[in-house]
């Protein structure tokens, strides 16, 4: 007869660890926005390698700088729907769902980011350009990649990882 141990819930499925890694990573961003703000010329590229430049830049607008022509206190109150949202996809997802867990965790941060600049600043900091010489892509920052690597995680969860069986 084998006695069965209960699982450890994953990392990321725990208030606390979360809650540090959100954190760290809204501090992470802001550090880096503060360094690019205060050191790279505005609208002026600065070639990192081919294809790569920074390029500090202010956005109005949300992610890859969409609906620029909305108010900004709209944007607060769609970001902070978001995260509420988001919050509450994690306390319903299984506590094995790792990689969602991760996925969720960093698209919190990158909101929780970028909030903070439209808080102090009244816009978002961008300053990553990805370009040929005919074509760029629009010019995003850390918060953004954690937004988009988190919702790629969400994804890759509910693709690759094996789901339990409903009772």
């Amino acid at each position: 007869m084998t006695v069965s141990m209960p699982s450890k819930p994953a990392l990321f499925s725990r208030p606390l660890p979360i809650l540090i890694f959100i954190a760290l990573a809204v501090i992470l961003d802001q550090i880096v926005k503060t360094a690019v703000d205060r050191f790279l010329p505005l609208q002026e590229a600065v070639p990192v390698v081919p294809m790569l430049a920074l390029y500090r830049t202010y956005n109005v607008g949300v992610a890859f700088s969409m609906l620029s022509g909305m108010d900004g206190w709209l944007i607060v109150g769609m970001r902070l729907v978001i995260v509420v949202f988001v919050l509450w996809l994690w306390r319903r997802s299984e506590e094995d769902r790792w990689l969602a867990h991760l996925g969720f965790a960093l698209i919190i941060a990158g909101a929780l980011g970028n909030l903070v600049d439209r808080f102090l600043y009244g816009h978002v900091i961008d300053y990553i350009l990805f370009h040929t010489e005919t074509w760029s892509f629009a010019v995003f920052n850390l918060a953004d990649s954690f937004i988009t690597v988190g919702a790629a995680a969400v994804i890759l969860d509910e693709l690759l990882l094996p789901k339990k069986a409903k009772a």
